[in-house]
């Protein structure tokens, strides 16, 4: 029997703000997500290539080896980007009952990759998403920057081994760069204070999921082979008024 799999709520491009602020999320196609981007599809495309030399995560708490990724911070302010020195990731436990209180160093994004333009386009649109959206009179955001990808070699991939979770900013951006060979990966997301859910499949490359951390909770369900092996991979962008999580500890 095929899995069911039920498509995203996708929202034109000119209405995510709105979106954002009324529902506490939206979900762009691929040209609406270049188009709210301002950057042709084609240049967001050109930096697939750079999930295929990600690093193992050293730091799953459950055993797995499932999970690959590079992490960077940035600030952005007044249409500037500044890359930060890399620093450690840190959720507290509230926000992350697995890996929660722990300095996680992973390996550092790429220098090539971050001098793209199509890089440095979706950072400034999540920066001025979250400024335009959830606060106006923030100047400054901070950026974080996890490239992701989960894979099957082990039979089960967890693209959220912590579970159903908040991750304490204020704007999370999650972008499908690629799906191969799997099953599974069903995004869910809920009103953090409230009834009302959502659940859904990302299976367009540079679709993407806009939330608004305060308001809604998200997942997404384990991974399995179709074949011999399989993998997913995301970009997830986090933006934050005030600080890093962490600051100072790193």
């Amino acid at each position: 029997m095929a899995p069911i799999s039920f498509s995203p709520p996708y929202t034109p491009a000119c209405h995510v703000e709105q979106q954002l602020r009324e529902r506490g999320y939206a979900v762009l196609r691929p040209r609406d997500t270049a188009e709210w981007a301002g950057c042709p599809l084609e240049q967001l495309q050109a930096l697939e290539a750079d999930w295929n030399a990600l690093p193992p995560d050293a730091h799953l708490k459950d055993g797995g080896r499932y999970r690959r990724r590079r992490h960077a911070c940035f600030i952005a302010e007044g249409g500037q980007l500044t890359q930060t020195p890399h620093r450690a990731h840190y959720q507290p436990v509230e926000y992350n009952a697995l890996h929660g209180g722990m300095l996680r160093w992973f390996a550092p994004m790429r220098e090539e990759t971050v001098r793209q333009p199509a890089w440095q386009a979706l950072l400034r649109a999540v920066a001025a998403l979250s400024r335009a959206a959830l606060a106006p009179q923030e100047p400054r955001w901070f950026i974080e920057a996890h490239q992701f990808r989960i894979d099957t070699e082990g039979g089960i991939g967890r693209p959220t081994p912590e579970g159903a979770h908040r991750d304490g900013v204020d704007l999370v951006a999650v972008f499908l760069l690629a799906r191969a060979s799997i099953k599974g990966g069903e995004t869910r997301i809920f009103e953090a204070h409230g009834t009302s859910g959502q659940r859904f499949t990302l299976d367009e490359p540079w679709s993407v999921l806009l939330l608004d951390d305060a308001r809604m909770i998200h997942e997404t369900t384990p991974i399995q082979p179709l074949g011999a092996h399989g993998w997913r991979d995301t970009l997830v962008l986090t933006c934050r008024r005030g600080a890093f999580l962490g600051e100072g500890m790193s």
